[in-house]
């Protein structure tokens, strides 16, 4: 989805500028679908980087070589940077140097690189870049990044809780302590002496401090859970509200599985701040103390056990790093998996109707695949660094073991300070270990904590500057401004240089009335409804809505003003009361009757054994396609609103069904502003103005009789659907 983004991010990296991921994937104009080409060039005209796209041939890239690095369409399906091609030292033959944003750096012969770049038998796609003048002045945009201390104010509720586990370790911290002391005395003391009674006593003292230890962790875990799961709750609970105060252009670059693995990814975030931050601390504190004692027997050990354990986190830092790219990847395959599920589980009717089980089920196994050789590269990983780890520290053990049995042989030292010094080493291991943990756990927090970034820092839809949209209903009849109008609007989705949906269209919706606009699949007849509703702005002209520019009013006050009936309306998995009264925390039941009377579903719904409190959507009893439309239908009624919008809101219909709900629908409209889409003609015949889209562009509007006489675009459309004749 970012490939592109990251391409360009790269490239002005190279020439001196960074750039946001984020900034960079505003301005490509991605879609579901990822990102084009076309989409790569407008940003990088954004940046001041002159682009030149050309097909060529693999001789004339190596020819072409002192104008890389430059961005290459890869297996039809990617973008990378090739950024280098260098010779072989003995055969000379061409190296490709590629950074991938899947994969990394990579070299490739030129049998591999021809593989994936040549679109046809001979030529590939480049795109070259070159700095303007532009470049140099422009500054980029200072990404606000959220930072650990932003984390920590997550804690600050918890203060009591934080406080006690605080109390808790430090008397755990405290007790361990006690251990070495006792061990010395055991020996040197107890069984040197030969006295049971002192042995017997020692023991007593260290079963004590044991048990007391295990009651303090039963504590601390107790409130672990507490403080960890109610953190959870507000980090994710945050995430969706923010999430939610996006504008749907936000939702259009988005998979499914995407927002699933950042919520999930969350659980990192909650670990760092809980378990992993204390118990860190703690751990360093008791590593402080010990290293006091271990100093206060002998020096020359203490410089023994410092110098191997700085080796041993040296290499385990240096492995980090490695690992910090596999997750990255992680991520993606992670999302990708869900979104397979997600797919099939949704899809399961269709994949059986046409015998896709097969071809998914085997495309999820793929996904399996990369997931098993990319865990895989991680274990390697992280065998590699937990081996040379364990390894140095095994080292300095041994070491350690031999200096002090070789002062005691010396008489240097007692057999019980040898035991002690061999107790203090297993505990300061401990927290070594917990530091390299509490490393990789802040490293995975940072990561997650980036892709929370992208949706905390996102504009929101809401502002405070933005008006409320105000119904004027007691504005004189008279006043011909009043209602909704477009002036030169056009709109496209996919930036400047990509085809328009909708063409220069001037329209007055006045108010009070009902519009209807028709016209063939692909028209710009829902676009136009998603503009009215504010999903998106218009890329050209303006709205108006009672003499107020759409720009200036708040998306939700548009919103809350509009029975809206869309062609891919949501049935929530809840009851069908909750489903039509939605927002209403105390459901109006004079207003719900009303609602499913208009949409003629009365009858259906109380021959349910459970009636307006039975159970539909994902988990409750399964809708036929004109059932949900009606429940959609009377959830627009229910909230009688000024403005109402209807997008095939009866395509699914019987024409019987149809005819009653048109005709019920008759008396509510009265006083409203109507805007109603429609295939099916018949329902669109007493609208005040009908409004004729072709390509884009309105090509005719009137009354249904009017346009009926003028034999054209109109009459074309209805004629077979009304059987007139020619």
């Amino acid at each position: 989805m970012d490939c592109g983004p990251a391409c360009i991010a790269m490239i002005s990296s190279y020439y001196g500028k960074q750039y946001s991921i984020q900034f960079l994937r505003e301005n490509s104009f991605l879609t579901r679908h990822g990102v084009s080409l076309l989409g790569i060039s407008e940003a990088t005209q954004k940046i001041g980087l002159e682009s030149v796209t050309l097909k060529l041939s693999v001789s004339d890239l190596i020819l072409s070589k002192s104008n890389i690095p430059a961005i290459l369409h890869w297996n039809q399906n990617h973008f990378v940077v090739l950024y280098k091609i260098s010779k072989t030292l003995f055969t000379k033959q061409p190296v490709f140097h590629i950074a991938d944003p899947a994969h990394g750096i990579i070299k490739l012969t030129q049998e591999k690189f021809e593989k994936s770049w040549l679109s046809d038998d001979e030529h590939g796609v480049a795109l070259f870049l070159n700095p303007t003048e532009k470049f140099y002045k422009e500054q980029p945009q200072k990404e606000e990044k959220l930072t650990i201390k932003f984390l920590l104010n997550y804690l600050k509720p918890y203060k009591k809780q934080l406080i006690i586990m605080f109390l808790l370790l430090l008397l755990g911290s405290g007790l361990t302590l006690i251990f070495p002391f006792l061990t010395e005395a055991l020996i040197d003391k107890g069984v040197n002496a030969k006295d049971l009674h002192f042995i017997f006593l020692i023991l007593l003292a260290q079963l004590t401090l044991f048990l007391g230890s295990i009651i303090i962790n039963i504590f601390r875990n107790w409130l672990m859970l507490y403080v960890g799961t109610h953190l959870s709750i507000t980090i994710i609970s945050q995430f969706l509200k923010k999430m939610l105060q996006l504008p749907i252009k936000f939702f259009d670059t988005k998979l499914m599985g995407d927002f699933q693995q950042r919520i999930q990814d969350n659980d990192r975030i909650e670990e760092f701040l809980t378990s992993q931050s204390l118990t860190t601390f703690f751990s360093i504190i008791t590593f402080s103390v010990f290293f006091g004692v271990l100093w206060y027997y002998d020096f020359k050990i203490l410089i023994v056990y410092l110098t191997l354990t700085i080796i041993s986190i040296i290499w385990s830092f240096y492995w980090l790093r490695k690992r910090k790219i596999l997750d990255y990847f992680r991520f993606q395959h992670r999302s990708e998996n869900q979104e397979s599920i997600y797919e099939m589980l949704n899809g399961v009717t269709e994949m059986k109707l046409n015998q896709f089980e097969e071809f998914k089920i085997n495309e999820w196994e793929n996904i399996q695949q990369k997931l098993f050789r990319l865990n895989t590269r991680i274990l390697k990983l992280d065998q590699i660094q937990l081996s040379g780890f364990e390894f140095f520290n095994q080292l300095k053990n041994i070491l350690v073991t031999f200096l002090a049995a070789t002062y005691v042989v010396q008489g240097k030292m007692t057999l019980g300070m040898l035991l002690s010094i061999s107790y203090i080493i297993g505990q300061m291991n401990s927290p070594v270990n917990q530091l390299i943990g509490f490393i990789r756990s802040l490293q995975d927090a940072k990561l997650s904590l980036e892709r929370l970034n992208e949706v905390q820092n996102h504009q929101l839809e809401e502002s405070e500057k933005l008006k409320q949209l105000s119904i004027q209903n007691d504005l004189p009849k008279k006043d011909n401004k009043i209602g909704i109008t477009l002036k030169n609007l056009s709109f496209q989705y996919e930036g400047p240089n990509s085809p328009f949906v909708l063409k220069n269209i001037n329209l007055f919706i006045p108010d009070g009335k009902i519009t209807a606009i028709v016209g063939a699949s692909g028209s710009g007849k829902t676009t136009l409804m998603k503009l009215l509703l504010r999903f998106y702005n218009p890329i050209q002209g303006e709205i108006y809505y009672n003499k107020e520019n759409i720009l200036t009013l708040s998306p939700e006050s548009i919103r809350k003003n509009t029975g809206i009936v869309m062609q891919d309306g949501f049935i929530f998995s809840d009851t069908i009361e909750r489903n039509i009264a939605t927002k209403d925390k105390q459901i109006d039941n004079k207003k719900l009757n009303k609602a499913v009377k208009i949409a003629h579903i009365k009858e259906y719904i109380e021959t349910l054994p459970l009636q307006y409190n039975t159970k539909i959507g994902a988990a409750g009893n399964g809708l036929s396609g004109g059932q949900k439309q009606r429940i959609l239908i009377a959830r627009a009624v229910y909230k009688n609103p000024h403005f109402i919008f209807f997008d095939e809101a009866t395509s699914a219909l019987d024409a019987e069904n149809e005819k009653i709900i048109h005709d019920n629908l008759q008396e509510f409209f009265k006083n409203k502003t109507v805007v109603i889409i429609a295939h099916r003609l018949s329902t669109v015949k007493n609208a005040d103005n009908i409004v004729v889209l072709k390509k884009g562009e309105i090509v005719e509007q009137g009354s249904h009789q009017t346009l009926i006489n003028k034999k054209t675009e109109y009459y074309n459309l209805v004629k077979n659907q009304l059987e007139l004749g020619n």
